[in-house]
């Protein structure tokens, strides 16, 4: 029987609408809406607390997030990065004028595959742009010796992986900065929002200048900066939804248990298993199809699921190497991404959120395995 209701790849979480009004009524009382109000400045501090980090700067998003912090590590010529992302990775760099130079994944972690960068680097690269797909931590030691090596920055694109810990240490305070997104879609959202993390006191600061237009006071412009400051409803938003973090990452890892229950012996579906030493956040459920063994192809249960008004999504398709604004690029042709491209091809996201019901994931489960041959 068809659903009624559409189920999407996501649903952000909303914490008790009346345990937010009364940080509004501070809000409307102290007439403080931005510019750095006590919520961001409390949120800052709660932020570094709850993902033991030393310094994290709020933004009011996660790709002016990303462009600020090239800009802060003046980073220019060659960035190597991942083709197999969310678009805002790479236009980061494009906005900053920044060549991205593409290297092929881990087709088990997704992540950039630490032995392919070495080869593409040259003498204009400068930087190493890594995600953290799915929340899976990188080969973070991998990454860091080849940039210790050749004298490269990194810049972790984290946008999956609030809270995530690897042997009991935050992977947000590894590389020269990360960069989280606060999206609606993420685990832990502020409606819009976003952060860099580092490491350094003068480089927050510099960070902190950047995201004001480049103000140090009143009358003094330290750097040629940009708007991207969070305001106190987002930074609102979340304090509150910090109260609920444990809460939600466990019943996500619940929804994404019962899944590899059900889904387990379908044959040509595929599915990634916990990290050793790894807390997940359990941001995402992809699934991989194998059309030889599944007997059809990624697409055809992607557009059977819509039929029951089940909207999983092909994260991530196509991937960015085949854009138009990149697909000139030498470093994007297929055949130097075989792993990225295969994925590509494969993966799909089921829907995963903190009250998705047992009801539904079975649902779910049960036309997957009705559809295969």
């Amino acid at each position: 029987m068809k659903n009624k209701t559409p189920i999407y790849v996501t649903r952000p979480h909303l914490p008790p609408l009346d345990e937010y009004l009364p940080y509004l009524k501070e809000i409307w009382e102290s007439h403080v809406l931005t510019n750095n109000g006590q919520f961001h400045q409390q949120l800052e501090k709660e932020l570094c607390d709850f993902l033991g980090v030393k310094y994290i700067s709020l933004f009011s998003n996660g790709t002016l997030a990303l462009v600020t912090a090239l800009q802060a590590l003046r980073i220019t010529g060659e960035v190597i990065t991942t083709p197999f992302s969310f678009v805002a990775t790479t236009h980061s760099l494009w906005w900053n004028n920044i060549k991205p130079v593409f290297v092929d994944i881990n087709s088990k972690t997704c992540n950039i595959d630490p032995a392919k960068i070495q080869a593409a680097i040259t003498p204009s690269t400068t930087a190493i742009m890594p995600v953290h797909v799915y929340g899976n931590p990188c080969d973070i030691d991998a990454i860091q010796k080849i940039a210790d090596d050749y004298n490269l920055k990194v810049i972790y694109d984290a946008a999956h992986a609030f809270g995530v810990r690897k042997n009991g240490e935050s992977i947000m305070q590894f590389g020269d900065v990360s960069v989280l997104s606060f999206h609606a879609t993420k685990v832990f959202n502020t409606f819009e929002g976003g952060a860099i993390v580092c490491n350094d006191a003068k480089m927050k600061q510099h960070i902190d200048d950047l995201k004001n237009f480049g103000f140090r006071d009143e009358v003094t412009i330290v750097a040629p900066g940009i708007n991207a400051k969070m305001n106190e409803v987002q930074a609102a938003m979340g304090l509150l939804q910090l109260k609920y973090m444990q809460s939600i990452t466990d019943k996500r890892k619940e929804v994404s248990l019962y899944y590899r229950d059900l889904l387990q012996n379908i044959n040509g579906i595929s599915f990634m298993q916990d990290m050793e030493g790894v807390e997940h956040n359990y941001a995402y459920f992809p699934i991989f199809v194998d059309s030889n063994k599944f007997g059809h192809t990624r697409d055809e249960l992607y557009y059977e699921l819509q039929k029951y008004k089940i909207f999983g999504r092909r994260y991530f398709y196509p991937l960015i190497s085949q854009f138009p604004t990149y697909r000139e690029l030498k470093s994007s042709r297929p055949e130097n991404l075989i792993n990225a491209v295969k994925i590509a091809d494969e993966v799909l996201c089921l829907p995963i959120y903190p009250d998705l019901e047992k009801a539904s994931i079975y649902e779910i489960a049960e036309i997957i395995k009705d559809f295969s041959s």
